[in-house]
């Protein structure tokens, strides 16, 4: 057996690994990368360790760091508490404004995990008061948080704009971000209104609504993570830190936007700023930074520049076009990245190991934008990822409200992932093989 296959092989196993054991990828991948490259590829160390993405972990560490600091020090919190307050009672109008408040959370750059960690807690508290479905709260705060996910400073808008820089598709940041944004808002506002959502648009809850205050998102499932602590919405006032932390992200946001700052070195002078102004404390954020995350892309990839090196991307790549033609390769390829992400890391795994056959996989098919092709990558394993399996669906179940009933919850939730893998198919083949929307 040659090297490309062997080296294909290894994927594989991280593959399948990721899906059922606990043992981290990212490590493992390395590990592989190690055997196949030296043992039967002939690479020295040194050519499989330059495969380590510096730039991309650096990148990671600052953007992660600065909004570690402004998650550590309450502000993107008191930001939720007091958007809560915009609903003014209208019940149809809440779940509406928790996808909004997740989406720009999560664009803002904490990301999405970090922004349904701090948004499930009061979506689903608000819920229960107002007796809005459990499941229909989850999908639009999950769902709210994919659709920022590929912001260009958040965590894994980092990670897919590197990989697509390294493929030869730098320049695509703004349309990657907008047509992933298009696609959740068009599939989640859909199952919104079509599972009933339009039915509580005409009430009005009246008295303030009761939110837990800062510190309740950090209840386990089981515990107290429906209406754990509590506190009137809006209670507390911005300090001088939140206005400083505000202050200090906006100033990076109009430098990368305007002045072309790199958003990984910006990040770490702006997250050094908030130390020296005693706005943020970096040990504090340095400890919730998701280095578990960060490692398992930088791991994947290392092993990603091994199958580059043996042929064994050129081979995955050929297998994918054996399956796929020009008019259905965004539907296959969202369908395929949707499975495989119900089950495994999106971020860490699915898109570092699939964005690199894009370039090959349009040249093989023919007749289709690489643009497209990545662009449903990117829609289908997020579509999936409100699942009761994937973080963001636990973040929510943990924080449901007693009164519902955790297995119809779960059954639901896992209905809604494993629906996605044919819904996500279907959408990015209407929206980027059909009507070819931000494809250009």
């Amino acid at each position: 057996m040659d090297a490309a296959t062997l080296s294909l092989g290894a994927l594989a196993i991280a593959i399948v690994v990721s899906c059922t054991i606990r043992l981290h990828v990212g490590f493992l991948a390395i590990s592989l990368a190690w055997i196949v490259g030296v043992y039967i590829a002939d690479m020295s160390a040194a050519e499989v360790m330059s495969g380590f993405p510096t730039r991309l972990f650096l990148t990671l560490a600052g953007v992660t760091l600065l909004f570690s600091q402004a998650q550590a020090n309450g502000t993107l919190d008191l930001i939720a508490h007091k958007a809560v307050l915009l609903c003014r009672g209208n019940v149809g109008v809440m779940p509406m404004m928790f996808f909004a408040l997740s989406f720009v959370l999560a664009s803002i750059g904490p990301g999405n995990i970090a922004s349904v960690a701090l948004m499930a807690p009061m979506g689903m508290a608000v819920a229960g008061q107002v007796g809005i479905p459990a499941f229909l709260m989850a999908i639009m705060i999950g769902n709210g948080a994919n659709a920022g996910s590929l912001s260009p400073i958040a965590p894994t808008g980092v990670i897919v704009n590197g990989v697509m820089d390294e493929i030869g598709l730098s320049g695509y940041a703004l349309s990657t971000y907008l047509n992933n944004m298009m696609a959740h808002a068009v599939v989640v506002f859909a199952a919104y209104f079509l599972l009933g959502g339009w039915r509580l648009l005409g009430r009005y809850h009246e008295g303030a609504l009761v939110v837990p205050a800062r510190g309740g998102g950090d209840a386990a499932p089981g515990e107290d993570g429906g209406d754990g602590a509590e506190g009137k919405a809006g209670a507390e006032d911005f300090q001088r830190e939140h206005w400083i932390t505000i202050g200090v992200i906006a100033m990076l946001l109009v430098g990368v936007i305007l002045f072309n700052v790199d958003v990984g070195l910006g990040a770490f002078g702006c997250a050094i700023l908030l130390a020296l102004l005693k706005a943020g404390d970096e040990s504090e954020a340095v400890k919730i930074m998701p280095w578990r995350v960060i490692m398992m892309v930088c791991g994947v990839t290392v092993l990603i520049s091994v199958l580059d090196e043996t042929g064994g991307l050129e081979l995955f790549t050929r297998v994918l076009a054996g399956v796929s033609t020009a008019n259905t390769v965004t539907a296959v390829m969202a369908f395929t990245t949707g499975f495989i992400s119900i089950y495994s890391s999106t971020s860490g795994v699915v898109l570092p190991a699939f964005l690199p056959t894009v370039p090959g996989l349009a040249a093989q098919v023919g007749g289709v934008e690489p643009l497209a092709i990545a662009s449903s990558m990117n829609v289908g394993a997020h579509l999936v990822d409100v699942s009761a399996l994937s973080t963001l669906g636990a973040l929510c179940m943990a924080a449901a409200p007693k009164s519902e009933d955790p297995r119809k919850l779960f059954n639901k939730l896992m209905a809604w992932g494993l629906s996605m893998t044919i819904v996500g198919g279907f959408t990015c083949w209407l929206l980027f093989t059909v009507l070819r929307i931000g494809i250009g």
